[in-house]
């Protein structure tokens, strides 16, 4: 009988664990976007508020009121009647929780997904700012506007993945939106290929910020090293890590240009960005050109 209270107890305690890192999260990513000049929003034009884009299938969190029955009425499916601005004013945001992102070489400098939380998270409340729809990729948190829409994509970006390396999710990409993916995409290339394949499908143009710490872009390690995955999963130790420099750059400037030639061809830009540098200058260049990405 008293295993109950104590379960919920428990439960209470994880919950809010889980918490602890979103009101800091939210509070500095206010901090940023705040730091960052709003221009002019070049999509705020007059005369195509009203032109009809299509239809598509309702997601959860739409509105009942976006319904159109005319249209859902044909069959069993219910559908949403977009237009063309609503279109012109989506951003899916995607930010990598896996396992490799909660490194850091110095104690000084945040972890990867420190960062990557905070830029992509700022990123967002910018454009709703600016007044888009910001929403994750996968369909778990449509496109929104509003104030609300900010704390649940805080909420969300503050939760964390058991994996190593988790793919860049790319379900429920509306046609001709735009899109964020933040990682450091040191894992497999498969996935990011077919994302920014589907991508470049549905007309969808976007931006990749890789995010590293300062150590993986000079790989200043000396004498005996063990590199050890987050995870324990993957390890090698070697007695001379300095031996290992020419051939791991060579290796990080050969995905780097992959990478590059796959936004190439898909549409999408790619910027680098360590943990060490500004935090200000990388949501500065990221929100410009998600703006120019609109026009």
């Amino acid at each position: 009988m008293n295993d109950a209270p104590a379960s919920a107890l428990a439960l209470r305690h994880a919950a809010e664990e889980d918490a602890s890192a979103f009101p800091p999260l939210l509070v500095e990513a206010q901090e940023l976007a705040g730091s960052v000049m709003l221009g002019e929003h070049g999509r705020r034009r007059s005369g195509t508020g009203d032109d009809f884009w299509q239809y598509r299938p309702l997601q959860q969190g739409d509105s009942r009121r976006m319904i159109d029955h005319r249209m859902s009425a044909k069959g069993d499916q219910q559908f949403v009647r977009e237009r063309e601005w609503q279109i012109a004013q989506t951003i899916h945001v995607w930010s990598d929780l896996g396992a490799s992102m909660r490194y850091t070489s110095q104690a000084a400098l945040p972890q990867k997904i420190d960062r990557a939380r905070l830029l992509t998270l700022a990123a967002s409340i910018l454009m709703i700012r600016a007044g888009e729809r910001v929403g994750l990729t996968g369909g778990l948190l449509p496109p929104r506007r509003g104030n609300i829409q900010v704390l649940r994509l805080a909420e969300m970006l503050s939760q964390t993945e058991p994996q190593d390396y988790t793919p860049p999710e790319h379900r429920a990409l509306i046609p001709h939106a735009r899109a964020l993916f933040v990682s450091d995409f040191l894992g497999p290339f498969d996935e990011l290929q077919i994302a920014l394949g589907k991508a470049a499908d549905r007309g969808v143009r976007g931006v990749l910020l890789q995010v590293l710490d300062p150590s993986e872009v000079e790989f200043d390690f000396q004498g005996r090293t063990r590199f050890q995955s987050i995870n324990g999963g993957i390890e090698h130790e070697t007695l001379k890590a300095s031996a290992l420099r020419t051939r791991y750059i060579q290796r990080l400037e050969e995905r780097r240009k992959f990478m590059d030639e796959l936004c190439q061809l898909a549409g999408w830009r790619l910027h680098v960005h360590r943990t060490d540098h500004s935090a200000q200058s990388a949501l500065m260049w990221l929100f410009e050109t998600l703006q120019r990405s609109a026009a």
